[in-house]
């Protein structure tokens, strides 16, 4: 199922709906988390509220933009929220994690060398300001279009492309050192 409709919407079980929701878009939706907050733990936590907020507010979903869009432009601001709190900014949570990356089956030397450069992009991005490393991982990570990257994080087009010019100056400097 590529998109779920708005007739999907009217489905009396707003339970299997959500289930859906969580099939269709859970991982992202985590991965899009953790690249705002840096911790496993503490993503797998805001994802579930993230999915209990869409849960209550389906009644909201107008339809103006894909349900994935909507789905993303609650996780954003859910993020940003989180950021913002009292507790991001008051409790120390001892747990780290390293990003997500997939597991290549080569040679042991080639797997250290690509698991220590994807270690560095990994790091490199996460440690970008936050309006860099939105768009960056929207469209290289999600293969967002710059359009719906406007949409979602709610700025112009250009303002996109400017963050994502000024992103990958940021990187290249950033994995020259």
């Amino acid at each position: 199922m590529n998109e779920l409709t708005s007739e999907m919407l009217e489905i009396d079980n707003k339970e299997a709906l959500l289930s859906e929701l969580m099939d269709q878009y859970g991982q992202e939706i985590l991965q899009l988390v953790y690249s705002y907050v840096h911790n496993i733990a503490i993503a797998e936590d805001l994802t579930q509220d993230i999915f209990v907020k869409c849960y209550t507010s389906l009644h909201t979903y107008k339809g103006k933009s894909t349900l994935r869009t909507w789905l993303w432009r609650i996780s954003i601001n859910h993020c940003k929220d989180y950021l913002k709190s009292w507790y991001n900014k008051k409790v120390i949570v001892s747990e780290t994690e390293s990003a997500f990356m997939g597991v290549q089956h080569i040679s042991v030397e080639q797997t250290v060398i690509q698991n220590e450069e994807d270690d560095r992009l990994s790091s490199a991005v996460l440690n970008l300001p936050i309006n860099y490393r939105e768009v960056i991982y929207l469209f290289y990570f999600q293969e967002m279009p710059i359009k719906e990257i406007a949409i979602v994080i709610e700025v112009k087009e250009n303002t996109v492309k400017t963050r994502l010019r000024r992103a990958k100056e940021l990187l290249k400097i950033g994995l020259e050192e």
